[in-house]
Order: C-alpha cells, then sequence, then structure tokens
C-alpha cells in the first residue's frame, strides 16, 4: 500500500512538470500570464508531491519492508535507526528520488520570490528547472524504480516489478542484505546530502543564464538575481568536498583525505568551474566585461553537475564511491549532450548582443589578475577531465582500460595550484581598470617581508625540499597580506570613527561582506594548504608484525602491541580490536584501538583506524592482518601525518567565509520581504 502510494506520488510528479513545461511555453508564446502563473503553481506543487514518495520511501526503509528491491538492497535489521533513514540516498534508486526532492525544492524556493522586475524570466526558469527534474523523475520511474517489489509468478520464476503479476504472490524475505560497510558512518548524514544540494543549487543559476539568452537580456541582471544562489550552490558543494575528504580519512584506510578517484574528481570539476565563475562574475558587475565567458562557465558548470551525477550512477568507472553498472548511463549521457548543444546555440545566437562594454587596459589590472585565475581553475579542471576520461578514450581505442593515478594528477595541477595561492593574495591588491608593478610593490613589501621571515623560520626547522619551501612562501604571503589588507581596514576605522578594535572589525566585514567574506576564504584555503603539504611533502609511513608486547618505532612515535580482542555486536559486526600503547620520544600518550569490523548482512569488511590527533600531527594506525590467536600476534601498518588537522581547521574558517559573503545585508533582506499575496499577483 505505501508502495503505491509513493509511486502514485512520483507519478503525478512527472505529469505536473510535464504540464508545467508545457504551460509555460504556452503561456510565453501567447503571452498569457495566467498560464505562466499556472506553470508557477505546478513548480510548487512538485515539491509537496516528491515530499510524500521521499517519506514513503524513507518509512519503507525503517520499517523493514524487505520486499520493496531497493529496501532489501540497502538496509537490514542489524542496521541502526539513523542509517536505515540515511540509506535513501545510499543506493542508486533512491538517490535520484533525493536528487529530484532537493530540485523540487530549490526550484520552488525560487518560484516565491517576487518577478514583478523580471517577468520575462520566469516561464524559461519554470522550463529549465522542470525539464531537469523530469529527466530525473523518468529516470525513477522508468528505470530505476524504488518501489518495486519482489513477485513469485504461479509457475515459480521470482521477478521484479511494480505490479503484482498475474497469479503472483508477494515475497518476504526474513531481512536485507544491508547498507555498503564504507557508508555505515556518521558522515553518511551530511556528506551526500551536502553535495547533492551543491548539485541541485547550481541548476538555477544555469536557469536563469538560459532565460537570460532566451529573452535576449544581455545585461548583468541574470547575475545579480542568482548571486545568492550560486554562493549557496558553492558553499555545499565545498561542505560536501570537506566532509567527503574527513569521511575518506576515517574509513577508507590508506592514511590520506583525497586519492583522486574517478567520483571524488566529479565532484571537484562542478566546483572548479563554479569558483571561476564566482570570481569572473565580479568583473562583469564592475567593469562590464566577460559576458561571454560567464555563461560559458555556467554552462559548464551545470553539464558538470549532470555529468558526475552520470559518473556516479552509470558504471562507466571503477570507484569505491559509485554505484553498480546500470543501464541509465546512455539515458544520461544523451541528457547532457542535448542540453549542452541546446545551451551552447543559444550563446552562439546571442554572441553578438553580449560583446564586452569595457576593454582592459593592463596586464596587471585586478580584471586581468581575475582572467588569470580563471583560466588556472580552468587549467585544473581539463587535467582533471582528462585524468576522467583517458580509461574511457584508452579501452575504446586499445580495448584495455588504462587508467591515471594519484602522481599524474598531483605533478600536472601543483604548478597550477601555486599560482591560484599566489593570485589570492596579489589580486586583491591591484585596482581595477590599471595597476602597476610599483603600485603593487608598494602594497607588497610588508607582507613579503614577514612571509620571509616565515619561510626562514621553515628552514630553521628543517625543510629543505625546493618545492615544499616555494609553497610555504606562497601560502605565508598570502596569508599575510590578507591579514594585513584586514589591519589596515580597522585600523582606518578606528581613526576614523574611534571604535574599538573589535567593533570596527566586526562593522567593517558587515559593509563590505562579500569582500572580507573572501578574505575569510583565503584565509581558509591558507590554513587548508599548510595540512596539505604536511601529509603531501612530509607524511612517513611504516608496516610490521607484532607480537604483544613488541613495538613498532615512526620517527619520534612507538607503538607497542597489548592485546587483541575479537567478538562479536549486536548490530551484526565480527570486531577484531587490537589495544596499542603510544609514546613521544618515551614519554607515554594513551592508547589506540584499531580494528576491523566484519559485517555478516552484506559480507564484507571495513577497516577502522586508531588515531591520536593534535596541532601538530596525527599518528593514523591500521591493523592489517592478526592471527586467529592474539597471542601470536598481528601486523600493524602506521602514518605520520604531519600538520593534518590544519586541512579541517581550515575547511571550517572557509566555510564561515562563504556563510559571511553570502549572508544578506539589511537592504537586500528588505527588498526580499515581498507579500506573498503581492507575489503572485502582480501585473
Amino acid at each position: 500500500m505505501i508502495a503505491n502510494f509513493g509511486f502514485g506520488a512520483l507519478l503525478i510528479c512527472f505529469v505536473v512538470s510535464l504540464y508545467g513545461i508545457g504551460a509555460a511555453i504556452y503561456g510565453v508564446r501567447r503571452n498569457a500570464l495566467a498560464w505562466t502563473e499556472s506553470a508557477r503553481a505546478a513548480m510548487l506543487l512538485t515539491w509537496p508531491l516528491l515530499t510524500l514518495a521521499a517519506v514513503s520511501l524513507v518509512y519503507l526503509l525503517v520499517a523493514g519492508h524487505y520486499e520493496v528491491q531497493f529496501v532489501y538492497n540497502v538496509t537490514s535489521s542489524a542496521m541502526p535507526l539513523y542509517l536505515r533513514m540515511t540509506a535513501l540516498w545510499g543506493g542508486q534508486a533512491g538517490s535520484l528520488v533525493f536528487w529530484s526532492w532537493l530540485m523540487s525544492a530549490f526550484a520552488s524556493a525560487v518560484m516565491l520570490r517576487s518577478w514583478q522586475r523580471d517577468r520575462e524570466f520566469q516561464p524559461w526558469v519554470i522550463v529549465v528547472s522542470l525539464v531537469t527534474l523530469a529527466f530525473f523523475l523518468g529516470l525513477v520511474i522508468f528505470v530505476e524504480n524504488p518501489f518495486a517489489r519482489f513477485w513469485q509468478t504461479a509457475n515459480g520464476m521470482q521477478v521484479i516489478s511494480m505490479f503484482q503479476p498475474a497469479g503472483g504472490t508477494l515475497l518476504l524475505p526474513p531481512d536485507g542484505r544491508g547498507l555498503n560497510p564504507l557508508l555505515r558512518h556518521p558522515g553518511m548524514i551530511i556528506h551526500p546530502p551536502m553535495l547533492y544540494l551543491g548539485f541541485v543549487s547550481f541548476v538555477i543559476p544555469f536557469a536563469f543564464a538560459i532565460a537570460a539568452l532566451i529573452t535576449g537580456r544581455s545585461d548583468d541582471r541574470w547575475i545579480r538575481l542568482t548571486r545568492r544562489w550560486t554562493l549557496v550552490a558553492w558553499l555545499f558543494l565545498s561542505l560536501g568536498l570537506v566532509f567527503g575528504s574527513r569521511w575518506a580519512y576515517d574509513v577508507l584506510g590508506w592514511g590520506g583525505y583525497w586519492g583522486w578517484d574517478p567520483v571524488e574528481i566529479a565532484a571537484f570539476m562542478p566546483w572548479l568551474s563554479g569558483t571561476a565563475f564566482l570570481h569572473s562574475v565580479m568583473i562583469q558587475e564592475k567593469r562590464g566585461l566577460f559576458k561571454r565567458w560567464n555563461l560559458v562557465l555556467i554552462i559548464i558548470t551545470y553539464s558538470l553537475v549532470i555529468f558526475g551525477t552520470f559518473l556516479t550512477r552509470s558504471g562507466v568507472l571503477s570507484s569505491v564511491h559509485a554505484f553498480a553498472q546500470s543501464s541509465i548511463g546512455p539515458l544520461f549521457f544523451s541528457f547532457i549532450s542535448i542540453t549542452f548543444l541546446i545551451s551552447m546555440a543559444l550563446l552562439l545566437r546571442r554572441w553578438n548582443d553580449l560583446r564586452s562594454e569595457g576593454h582592459m587596459t593592463s596586464l596587471l589590472s585586478r580584471e586581468s589578475l581575475f582572467l588569470v585565475n580563471n583560466l588556472l581553475f580552468m587549467g585544473i579542471l581539463v587535467v582533471c577531465m582528462w585524468g576522467v576520461l583517458f580509461p574511457l578514450i584508452s579501452e575504446l581505442f586499445t580495448g584495455q582500460k588504462v587508467t591515471v593515478g594519484p602522481p599524474f594528477y598531483e605533478r600536472a595541477t601543483g604548478p597550477l595550484f601555486a599560482g591560484i595561492i599566489f593570485l589570492m593574495g596579489i589580486a586583491p591588491l591591484s585596482a581595477w581598470g590599471h595597476s602597476t608593478i610599483k603600485t603593487l610593490g608598494r602594497a607588497v613589501w610588508k607582507p613579503a617581508l614577514a612571509a620571509l621571515l616565515v619561510l626562514i623560520g621553515a628552514l630553521a626547522a628543517g625543510v629543505r625540499s625546493v618545492a615544499a619551501l616555494i609553497t610555504v612562501f606562497l601560502i605565508a604571503l598570502t596569508a599575510c597580506i590578507t591579514l594585513y589588507e584586514y589591519g589596515r581596514g580597522v585600523a582606518a576605522r578606528m581613526r576614523r570613527s574611534g571604535e574599538n578594535p573589535l567593533t570596527a572589525l566586526w562593522r567593517l566585514a558587515g559593509r563590505n561582506r562579500r569582500r572580507y567574506g573572501g578574505y575569510i576564504i583565503h584565509l581558509g584555503v591558507t590554513l587548508m594548504a599548510v595540512g596539505i603539504i604536511g601529509i603531501e611533502m612530509f607524511q612517513s609511513e611504516t608496516q610490521g608484525a607484532l607480537k604483544p608486547g613488541e613495538t613498532l618505532e615512526l620517527g619520534r612515535y612507538a607503538v607497542t602491541f597489548r592485546s587483541l580482542a575479537q567478538f562479536d555486536t549486536p548490530d551484526g559486526r565480527n570486531v577484531a580490536r587490537a589495544v596499542l600503547d603510544v609514546s613521544r620520544d618515551g614519554r607515554p600518550l594513551g592508547q589506540l584501538y584499531p580494528r576491523r569490523d566484519y559485517y555478516y548482512d552484506s559480507q564484507q569488511p571495513m577497516t577502522i583506524p586508531g588515531v591520536r590527533s593534535s596541532v601538530e600531527d596525527d599518528l593514523y594506525v591500521l591493523l592489517v592482518d592478526w592471527q586467529p590467536i592474539s597471542s601470536e600476534g598481528a601486523t600493524f601498518k602506521v602514518y605520520h601525518n604531519p600538520m593534518i588537522n590544519w586541512l579541517w581547521a581550515g575547511g571550517l574558517v572557509f566555510i564561515l567565509g562563504t556563510f559571511v559573503a553570502a549572508w544578506p545585508s539589511r537592504e537586500e533582506l528588505a527588498v526580499v520581504r515581498v507579500p506573498a499575496k503581492l507575489a503572485v499577483s502582480e501585473p
């Protein structure tokens, strides 16, 4: 009954979406506002309908209706409640329902704004949003139905179908197979939703961009309307990447945070183009430049969002993050191709109308440096795209799938990332329109001197790697410039208004949240870069088999194996748990408990490291192997990860800066507060 109800809500929502597309197009062609309003109402109706479908599926997951194929594949009675609920996005079909639900929520939220000034955009925003939503709903209904059930036909065959076959009976498995052990982690609560929120949010600025192209609006109105949406999308995608890195560090057991996995890269690529877009739109707003480029960037970002979803769900690439092989791959590829070609055709049609209103007159002006920044981001994106597609290309031409590993990405992108860090510090010091080496030199010499002192400190600490020293100097330079800019602004306010330093800092950021929020983001990036340098350039490791009482040393650390216990848990695991004493320079630091969990329902293991964390470093210990009798010993792998926690701290600062930049001012809030009745009835 619940399965039929949920499927019915999906089916009605699909029909409503198609109606909304038709009504919006008819309304704009006939200049009939009533039809556009009807399409708007259809858009608003999709969210409650999808909410009913999603709630129905969550109920089936929580209640353990294993006769439903999706429930059987991703849950079991041994799983805790929070995992049974979050299993909604733990499998192919459920994740598509969740994606659609979020998409309808964001699109419906856009429809609640006042459209009086931008009435010509409204029908086309509805069309683009609903076309995307209808595509995903079509996949859910016709290809990956999450409500399909197990049936036994009259002749004894087992089938999976939404509806009861003639003479068939419903099969009721006693238990499910359970979620993949890698997904049984608290990160499951937040990491996938953050990525999905980032993905679907980028549909909104894309919809406005296409509306601007269709209506012939060549000004920057569509950018101003979607600035907040773009920042929100970028924030969620950033959160997803940061939390995903932490999750990987906790459960994948290789001692790192980022493995250049194809699906990781698929989520990273729209972040790269979206970051370039966020920087580039400022130039259009300030100088009237890069109109065409900004449209190209948002089209690429939208296409990469769909492409990333395609890579995760098609099964064309091997990844610990990807779902199994699926028939939806060709449909995704067709949708990506069609939407990209239509978008580019619209752009080419309006090409001559999108001429820049100004010109770049200085190679060192802020707009020129922002352009170089954009090119560096896109260079990294090209490297990532080539690395992801190369296995497919090699298989197409040679019959063998040849993959590229982390060394390729690190060597190709390292100089580009270094250039971005350098520009993060220099670009804010340059002026709009015109800047010279002399003016930049006057602005940068004091922070550069402070960065030089940091470099000398790194040399004194024993750092001899040329690449590491260059990177340390660039990071220190950017951080010092950013802090220097804050200091100059605070000092100016204090002289002018007599405010104390904290008040001056608060009001300084409040008056220009976009600028100073960006500075906080830059500080977060520098902190993250310190953590990345620490683990990428100075990580060390060792491995050894120990008997109880024996010690394994790594640098200044020593771990002594005390005991190992193996036992079953109430949630369906067999746990092998070691106890290790940890000391540094002979001084005891406590104990670590690395373990290996084996899940009976899915018949898969998961390695949980024992981690001793400090501001300076992490000691990261894995239980690799052990003998059935603990007294015979166990094998451990030990990593020393210097400065890794600066990566997570920098991520928090990064997110704080994004909140500051995205938080609306009082004036903007006043504009948004339009009575709902006015938003509906305006002429």
